[in-house]
């Protein structure tokens, strides 16, 4: 099976805590490497957990909220000391290139590689990333400024082809493509070889959705219906819901709401208050609700 993974960089809120560091994660996506907001530290992290900075070239910023971005001018100053060339893309919602304009002027001048700020509406969803392997949607979340999530979805692999059938059939090389692609084999006296007798369907694809930050909404339900994996933050338990509303953000059983409703497989927890010095309570009251429910936590690897 080909790898999609979700590497734990920070999962803690705005407060700056000794146990989390802000947010960030990095997707690995069959070896391609993208980078999930990136709070401060996110670059000492990635050295930790030994992610190559070379195969990251993009970069989704959810929202202009410190937590969630005052890393990026550190990382692309690293990469530019790194020697790198190949170009660096942030999607964001609009307004981050005009806001860390004078800090990269003053300490990423002269980078190497070309730097691109793609940004993004948060009213709706948007396809805003797209290549062989994968599509990156923007799902819009509720939050005090324009805030979105993001939904990758893996695209089908082709059909696994089997090689004693083929060998059997005496399928020609050239035909190879067309068989993965799941046309039946034309023999040349005339006779059909149905593509199943030649080929295997490959696994379904996968796909993994972010949620951070948000009030909750239902509204999202419809843009997470049966994803493999859901990160939706919990900052607050059910007791503090209160706090919780006040500061657009969603508790552990609100979280795990979400997650039933959209019929998930499993849920992450993260972007914890500093108020809590064990994130146990969230996850028993989430858990409550939906029981494939764990915590992230810096460091921890989840394969989807």
């Amino acid at each position: 099976m080909e790898k999609f993974e979700v590497h734990i960089l920070g999962c803690g809120s705005a407060m700056p805590t000794m146990r989390h560091n802000p947010p960030s994660q990095v997707i690995n996506i069959r070896e391609k490497l993208f980078m999930i907001d990136c709070g401060e530290n996110a670059q000492v992290q990635l050295r930790r957990m030994k992610l190559k900075f070379t195969r990251l070239s993009h970069i989704f910023i959810s929202h202009l909220h410190g937590d969630h971005c005052l890393g990026l001018p550190g990382l692309l100053s690293t990469l530019g000391l790194m020697g790198r060339t190949g170009e660096v893309v942030i999607h964001s919602p609009g307004g981050l290139e005009q806001a860390f304009a004078p800090l990269l002027k003053v300490f990423c001048a002269d980078l190497p590689y070309k730097l691109t700020f793609q940004p993004f509406g948060t009213m709706g969803s948007e396809l805003i990333y797209d290549d062989r392997s994968v599509q990156v949607f923007t799902i819009p979340l509720q939050h005090r400024i324009p805030t979105s999530g993001f939904l990758f979805r893996e695209k089908p692999l082709s059909n696994h082809i089997l090689r004693s059938a083929c060998d059997f059939y005496r399928v020609p090389v050239e035909w190879m493509c067309r068989i993965k692609a799941g046309f039946d084999y034309e023999a040349p006296d005339g006779t059909i070889v149905p593509n199943a007798k030649l080929s295997e369907p490959s696994l379904p694809p996968r796909s993994y959705a972010y949620c951070s930050d948000t009030l909750y909404t239902e509204s999202i339900v419809p843009y997470l219906k049966g994803v493999d994996l859901l990160y939706h933050e919990a900052t607050f338990a059910q007791s503090d819901q209160k706090q919780a509303i006040a500061r657009f953000h969603s508790t552990a059983s609100e979280a795990a709401t979400i997650a039933r409703m959209a019929e998930v497989k499993r849920l992450l927890l993260g972007h914890y208050s500093a108020r809590y010095t064990d994130e146990k309570e969230l996850l028993e009251e989430a858990k409550a609700v939906f029981p494939a429910t764990e915590l992230t936590k810096e460091g921890k690897v989840f394969s989807v």
